[in-house]
């Protein structure tokens, strides 16, 4: 019978140790934002349905910080020339007012969720450059002015730079009619709508090197030239296999040698290979959360966190990209009918095991 007991008990250990995964049991006593309140503000993209019930608290729990995902974008907020679409954008302000918790702006100036009339005269005709940078001018104070008293930090202008390795600035709209000027006048319209404000340049790939480059090179110059801008915007649009450790240091340090503020603004870790153009799902396309999937994004998501933490002195604010995997914006995104699982939470807004690597060290 004794060693019966034995083998029963080594048995029952390592089953209990492989169940738990070796990660603490949940703490309901603490969320993200307070295992990090000695290093940075810890944010959530938000869309006005995220802020009501069981969402809403868990934001409370687990946030400090907040940014409208899509509400404050030119398109959602004045989708005709001078008439603005404030309600969904003012319900997240106020929501974030009423707690106590910090909110992101996002974002002023981008090429994507523009309006048909942006651009355009009323006999559809490209604008000059001067009426397209009086639009802007008009749409940065108003709504800059609208939420001076709330918003902290803004994303002014959001994914300048070309994909294309050869290329500089990317050949949107705005630069077709108004050159590089955009980009100064956006951030000097939005210093002086709200001299307060953190100004930001956002954008994605940032970490890596050919990319880095040069919106290291484009925020040089602007610094150059005495433009308001306060920090680079990198978006930590990433997956379970990239960036490397070496990759993510190397751009926290080479934008702090400009005396740049840092703040990783949209942090998710896709169980896929990073891709940006829209696709059908391919035959046998398998999108299933494997263990070793699982695995992997533990380790990526520890790695950057300890990466984080180590230049916390750079960093003042991380924000992950939607709430939990029950809603998020990688869903069917580049892959129509594809399922994605890059969060903390999941989808039925519980912690996922990939937690206690972010806040356990």
């Amino acid at each position: 019978m004794k060693k019966i007991f034995i083998s029963f008990s080594i048995v029952a250990f390592l089953f209990g140790c492989n169940s738990a995964n070796n990660h603490p049991k949940p703490n309901t006593n603490k969320g993200l934002k307070d295992y990090y309140k000695n290093y940075f503000p810890i944010g959530v993209a938000v869309n006005e349905h995220n802020i009501t019930g069981v969402q809403g608290k868990l934001i409370l729990k687990e946030f400090n910080s907040v940014t409208p995902e899509n509400a404050m974008k030119w398109a959602p907020i004045e989708p005709f020339q001078n008439v603005y679409f404030w309600k969904n954008a003012d319900s997240i302000v106020a929501f974030a007012k009423r707690n106590h918790i910090r909110i992101r702006g996002h974002n002023l100036c981008w090429h994507q969720q523009t309006p048909p009339w942006l651009f355009v005269n009323k006999n559809g005709k490209t604008v000059s450059k001067d009426t397209l940078l009086q639009r802007l001018k008009s749409h940065v104070f108003t709504v800059v002015n609208r939420y001076k008293d709330a918003v902290y930090a803004w994303d002014v202008v959001n994914e300048a730079i070309d994909d294309d390795s050869t290329k500089f600035l990317r050949n949107s709209k705005w630069y077709q009619i108004c050159g590089e000027d955009f980009i100064d006048s956006a951030f000097v319209w939005a210093h002086e709508a709200d001299p307060k404000a953190q100004l930001f340049y956002n954008d994605y790939n940032v970490i890596r090197p050919q990319k880095r480059e040069r919106v290291y090179k484009l925020l040089k110059g602007l610094l150059a030239k005495k433009i308001p801008v306060t920090g680079i915007g990198i978006q930590a649009h990433w997956s379970v296999y990239e960036p490397t450790q070496d990759e993510l240091e190397t751009a926290i340090k080479e934008f702090a040698s400009l005396g740049l503020k840092v703040q990783f603004t949209e942090v998710d870790i896709s169980i896929f290979p990073w891709e940006k153009n829209q696709r059908a799902k391919k035959p046998n396309e398998n999108d299933t959360y494997t263990d070793a999937l699982k695995a992997k994004q533990a380790a990526e998501y520890k790695m950057v966190f300890s990466v984080f933490r180590k230049y916390k002195k750079y960093i003042n604010s991380v924000t992950f990209w939607n709430l939990s995997d029950k809603d998020t914006w990688l869903d069917h995104y580049p892959v129509e009918g594809r399922k994605n699982y890059p969060l903390l939470f999941d989808t039925a807004l519980q912690r996922k095991p990939v937690y206690w690597d972010v806040v356990k060290w």
